[in-house]
């Protein structure tokens, strides 16, 4: 296998991992403000608000993996050089989105595991 098919395997992965956890994130309830958003500090995966009484912003970090990485299925993924560009993205996504300023903020990590064989039902 090339590098670049790695790379495209890795990124239909992210991809298909991020549309799974906005899924779930829309059946609790919730509202998703951004997905994918972008500034030079680097990516906010999933942005979303919890619904009433007490709204909140939440960045969710989305790492997809399959069995048996080398990362224990992302939770290395997250360093702290990663958690600190989150922050320096999320402070300036919320310059840039003032009427969400004023929300409590919260991070969210979704590992997703995608398994050997897939389940019926499951995204593809």
């Amino acid at each position: 296998m090339t590098g670049g098919d790695r790379h495209t395997q890795a990124k239909h992965l992210g991809d298909w991992g991020e549309a799974l956890v906005a899924d779930w994130i829309r059946q609790q309830g919730w509202q998703i403000v951004a997905r994918r958003w972008h500034c030079r500090w680097g990516e906010l995966d999933i942005v979303a608000q919890t619904p009433a009484p007490q709204p909140t912003l939440a960045f969710v970090e989305v790492k997809s993996r399959r069995p048996g990485n080398w990362d224990h299925e992302g939770r290395m993924a997250v360093t702290a050089q990663k958690q600190r560009k989150l922050w320096r993205s999320a402070e300036i996504f919320l310059a840039q989105q003032p009427q969400y300023a004023a929300l409590p903020c919260r991070f969210d990590v979704a590992l997703v595991v995608r398994s050997r064989q897939p389940r019926p039902g499951l995204l593809e």
